[in-house]
């Protein structure tokens, strides 16, 4: 069963039922469903779908002549293969398909590119002369994301300005990823979403009728599992030095977050080395550098400034759990492992992605309009604010801290200041007060919304005082789980 995708979907078929000819560059990270969403945009209508290889150009060219001939065009009946790319190109406008656009997919075009660089400037040249004005749909598709963006989308690309489409594929959200588990109860869908993000590859792995412990054993910690072998296999397809990019990753996946200390953490002497090797796995999709919601465009322009986190949660749990212990796993230890190194942690493990979880709630009210106002950026806060300290003589002092998340207006005379718990026990009334200690400056000139999130619910004080104050929400489990809106 095919899940989710719907604005992918839905951009497709607008680009599909368009006036004119139409070039559409589809790109993503491998394993982000990218094939599978065009195969089922394409399943319905008539169409060509040709994947490239890694062979040679002449190679290619006989595999996608063999492709095209497979429909009915004139040329079949006269040549075995087309000459050139040019010929196989424009055999697009022959296709039979007199009711509808002519649609022809190729997918993991960098592959086409890589032997024979001139395959975009012969393409620009037909685009010009004859199919930007055709009733057809070509569709590049590719997961090399340097090549896409720096090369064939740069712009000294003979491919520049033609597009009439750009869609860079991310990996899905978390309320389409928890359909992979709908007997799960709420908290093992956020502690699965926690071990496999939104990449539909991994969380085709689990097998919805296990429980996750057995998902878990099964499908990540045995050898010879697709999950086993996923980190590494990646690696290898799209970096060199892997051993480098292990140590660095690890040295993120537990707790290092700053240049200097993934750098030491992961022997890398030299940071300005450590940077560029970053700057890889960014590309890629693995991390990413976050930064404070109200620094400067010019402030992220620091390498100093910032923070790294990875973006793949998958990669998290790998390089948390089994890569540390991964010569017990190739023993076959694999309870051992679940029961003295999973089992204990899962649970704080998953607390990091229950904020991105509250995040993605909010983001659900802002398209429904059900928050109490429209905001303009939102992410995490971290810096210097006032916190709560009963040792001193007016109960507060200054200190380095952090905020989950905070969502602020476009003129900053509104934030909303979210606080996320997953804990086995319900949010205190004494935590709440530490959050709203925090950012008293801006209180000033702002009007501040609290949302609380919480897996436990909440203390009778924190309820009462959310009957009195309209500024302030309160959001259990089940509600963050199943929102509707």
């Amino acid at each position: 069963m095919f899940i989710g995708r719907e604005a992918e979907l839905q951009f497709l078929e607008n680009r599909y039922h368009s006036t004119g000819g139409q070039l559409i560059v589809l790109y993503g990270r491998r394993r982000v469903g990218k094939t599978e969403t065009l195969k089922q945009f394409c399943k319905d209508k008539p169409h060509v779908f040709f994947s490239c290889r890694e062979c040679t150009d002449q190679l290619q060219l006989k595999n996608f002549s063999e492709k095209i001939f497979q429909e009915d065009i004139p040329a079949r009946r006269y040549i075995s293969r087309f000459s050139d790319w040019e010929k196989a190109f424009l055999a697009i406008l022959d296709l039979p398909y007199p009711e509808s656009k002519k649609l022809l997919i190729i997918d993991e075009f960098p592959y086409m590119c890589k032997n024979n660089p001139a395959i975009p400037s012969i393409l620009q040249n037909l685009w010009d002369e004859t199919l930007k004005d055709s009733n057809i749909m070509l569709v590049l598709c590719g997961s090399a994301m340097s090549f896409i963006e720096k090369e064939l989308l740069a712009e000294k690309n003979p491919l520049y300005g033609r597009a009439t489409g750009i869609y860079k594929m991310t990996e899905m959200g978390f309320y389409d990823a928890i359909k992979f588990f709908p007997n799960y109860s709420e908290k093992d869908k956020v502690s699965a979403y926690a071990i496999l993000g939104g990449i539909p590859h991994y969380l085709r792995q689990f097998d919805p009728a296990l429980s996750l412990k057995d998902n878990i054993r099964q499908n990540i910690l045995t050898k010879g599992c697709i999950l086993y072998s996923e980190v590494d296999f990646l690696l290898r397809q799209e970096l060199r030095e892997t051993s480098l990019y292990n140590s660095l990753i690890e040295a993120i996946a537990l707790g290092s977050t700053r240049l200097n200390d993934i750098s030491q953490k992961s022997l890398v002497s030299d940071t300005s080395k450590t940077s560029v090797y970053l700057k890889n796995l960014i590309e890629l999709g693995i991390i990413e550098r976050e930064f404070s919601v109200d620094v400067t465009t010019k402030e992220r322009t620091n390498t100093n400034r910032g923070t790294y986190k990875l973006t793949d949660n998958f990669f998290r749990f790998w390089y948390a759990f089994a890569f540390t212990n991964y010569s017990e796993l190739e023993m076959g230890d694999i309870d051992g492992v679940y029961t003295y190194a999973v089992q204990p942690l899962l649970h704080e493990f998953a607390s990091f992605t229950f904020e991105e979880i509250c995040k993605q709630y909010i983001q659900k009210l802002q398209m429904a309009n059900a928050l109490p106002f429209r905001y303009a950026r939102m992410g995490r806060w971290f810096g210097k604010t006032t916190v709560r300290d009963t040792s001193k003589e007016n109960g507060l002092r200054t200190a380095e801290t952090e905020i989950d998340l905070v969502a602020i207006s476009r003129q900053m005379e509104k934030y909303l200041i979210g606080e996320c718990k997953f804990k086995g026990r319900p949010f205190r009334y004494s935590e709440y007060l530490d959050t709203a200690a925090k950012l008293n400056p801006q209180k000033e000139q702002a009007e501040f919304f609290y949302f609380l999130f919480s897996e436990s619910g909440f203390d009778e004080k924190i309820c009462a005082e959310a009957e009195k104050d309209n500024h302030l929400y309160l959001r259990g489990l089940d509600e963050i789980i199943n929102c509707k809106e």
